[in-house]
């Protein structure tokens, strides 16, 4: 029977760095409970979070606020930038599409 139950929540993508067993025994994991590697690794580091009650009284301190990120949070690329409104005419004139849109 799995250790872990896998819920889907809003995700970020990191790089981290793993032993070559452990990477495959994620992969294997990952295929024993019909999940992908991620939410192995997500749920797995949860879980021992959740357990160690040592770092729940860690999380409740001063210190905790103030930890450094070393995690490699990748960027999401910039969303394009929308195209720019069309410029009316400095004369105030309509364009030539709207005034024959007008004598119609």
């Amino acid at each position: 029977m799995p250790l872990l139950e896998v819920i889907q929540t809003r995700q970020i993508s990191a790089s981290i760095r793993l032993a070559e067993t452990t990477a495959t025994q994620v992969d294997q994991y990952a295929a024993f409970i019909h999940a992908s590697a991620d939410d192995v690794v997500e749920q797995a580091l949860a879980y021992v979070f959740s357990k160690d009650r040592d770092f729940q009284d860690f999380l409740k301190s001063p210190e905790a606020r103030q930890v450094a990120a070393t995690l490699r949070i990748r960027k999401a690329p910039a969303p394009e930038a929308a195209a720019p409104p069309a410029k009316k005419p400095a004369n105030g004139a309509l364009p030539a599409v709207a005034v024959a849109g007008l004598k119609a």
